[in-house]
C-alpha cells in the first residue's frame, strides 16, 4: 500500500475527505489529488453520457 494520501469525494456532504473517513456508501473514489476528487461528479456525468451515447448508437444499429 502506498504512503500517498488518497481523496475520497463524499456524495452526501458534496465534500473532499483526506483519506478513507466516511461510509463507502457515500464516497467516490479513490483519487490521487483533491482536485480529481473535487470533479469526480463532473467526471461520472460525463462518462454516463458517453455510455448513453454508445447505447443510443447500438440500438439505433439493430
Amino acid at each position: 500500500m502506498s504512503d500517498e494520501p488518497q481523496f475520497w469525494f463524499n456524495t452526501k456532504t458534496g465534500e473532499v475527505e483526506e483519506g478513507h473517513r466516511s461510509s463507502w456508501t457515500h464516497l467516490m473514489g479513490p483519487y490521487a489529488t483533491r482536485a480529481e476528487a473535487e470533479h469526480a461528479l463532473d467526471r461520472a456525468k460525463s462518462r454516463n453520457e458517453a455510455w448513453e451515447d454508445q447505447e443510443d448508437d447500438w440500438r439505433s444499429r439493430s
